[in-house]
């Protein structure tokens, strides 16, 4: 093989990184395979001191991405990913909040001049594999669907990776999660929609063991100290939160070698060939 194995993450915000492929991250850059997170806004519709929201008094932009950033190469270490390339894109916030009439927020930048500058770091990584976000985001995050939008752009522009995957979130793990913190007197308000943002189990192809890297994700997800979403996962007990992070899933869209219909390693295929 020519070509270094690389693994590129394209995700919207400093913190995005944690969830849904952090512990693949880790897995991987523990092999000696070069991980690579693009991170594409700098995260300025972010939490500021004491959790205000912007357009809040004492929620200053470009202190809180100043924040955001220092937090994203701190999680990465804990990850031991070994490149951190940022977009510098302004984040849009989340949908319906103001921050998506900005003329310069990310998920208004035209998708061709967006997809250039990440097919540029393709170019330049040349990964044979590249995960992102499903068409709605995850969630919606008009963020997050914009990055959906650029890497199918970029790595359709580029013809370099091998494999593309969706990150995915599968319907029967949401459920057990719920099940379980319901039987354990937690509040479950507010998950009654989860299935909107959930994959159907027969779509999903992969699924890696990351049990090993738990305590490297909650790490990964206490240096986002800033953010308020951090707090639900970390104030989890124990045992649900090893349940949660035990695994991550994802849905293949294509791959140019032979690979398994269900697998348990992204470079399955490209490994030795």
């Amino acid at each position: 093989m020519d070509r270094e194995l690389t693994v590129m993450a394209v995700h919207a915000h400093p913190d995005d990184e944690v969830m849904g492929t952090g512990g693949m991250l880790a897995r991987y850059a523990e092999e000696g395979i070069r991980t690579v997170l693009v991170t594409c806004t700098n995260g300025e519709q972010g939490d500021g001191p004491g959790g205000v929201k912007p357009g809040e008094p004492g929620h200053d932009d470009a202190e809180v991405a100043r924040v955001r950033l220092g937090e994203l190469r701190e999680s990465a270490a804990h990850l031991g990913i070994t490149h951190v390339e940022t977009l510098g894109f302004r984040d849009s916030g989340m949908d319906g909040w103001d921050g998506n009439g900005h003329d310069a927020a990310f998920a208004n930048v035209p998708v061709d001049i967006a997809a250039a500058r990440l097919g540029d770091l393709i170019r330049r990584y040349q990964p044979q594999v590249v995960v992102t976000y499903n068409e709605k985001g995850g969630y919606g995050h008009p963020d997050h669907i914009q990055a959906h939008r650029i890497a199918v752009a970029a790595v359709a522009a580029t013809g370099i990776p091998d494999k593309f995957y969706y990150q995915a979130s599968p319907r029967s793990w949401m459920e057990d999660m719920i099940t379980y913190m319901a039987e354990s007197g937690m509040d479950t308000e507010g998950w009654e929609n989860a299935d909107d943002f959930t994959d159907p189990d027969d779509q999903i192809t992969s699924v890696l063991d990351v049990a090993a890297y738990f305590e490297r994700k909650i790490k990964a997800i206490s240096a986002h100290a800033s953010q308020g979403d951090s707090e639900f996962f970390l104030n989890m007990p124990d045992a649900l939160q090893r349940r949660v992070f035990a695994a991550e899933a994802y849905i293949r869209q294509w791959s140019k070698v032979p690979a398994p219909d269900h697998e348990d390693d992204l470079f399955a295929g490209i490994r030795g060939s």
